[in-house]
């Protein structure tokens, strides 16, 4: 399995995402710190495709690390 590069992440797609999301952690529901997570990680050969992307607050996502999650699954629209 390739590694996927990783890319800077223009800030409207990360607008995109938290408001796709509700403006909340897809994990405990805060509002605060919210970061973009890759629901597969990179290193794991996810991509960095809008159905591959979540909104996790800073303590969810250190907590995920490079890990997947199983109650987390892509969003294919």
């Amino acid at each position: 399995m390739e590694k996927s590069p990783r890319i800077k992440m223009p800030p409207e797609v990360r607008q995109f995402v938290l408001n796709r999301d509700g403006g909340c952690c897809r994990s405990c529901g805060s509002t605060q710190n919210l970061e973009v997570d890759h629901i597969i990680p990179l290193a794991k050969g996810g991509t960095n495709d809008l159905s591959n992307l979540q909104a996790l607050c800073r303590p969810c996502n250190r907590r995920k690390k490079h890990y997947v999650d199983p109650r987390f699954k892509r969003r294919f629209t």
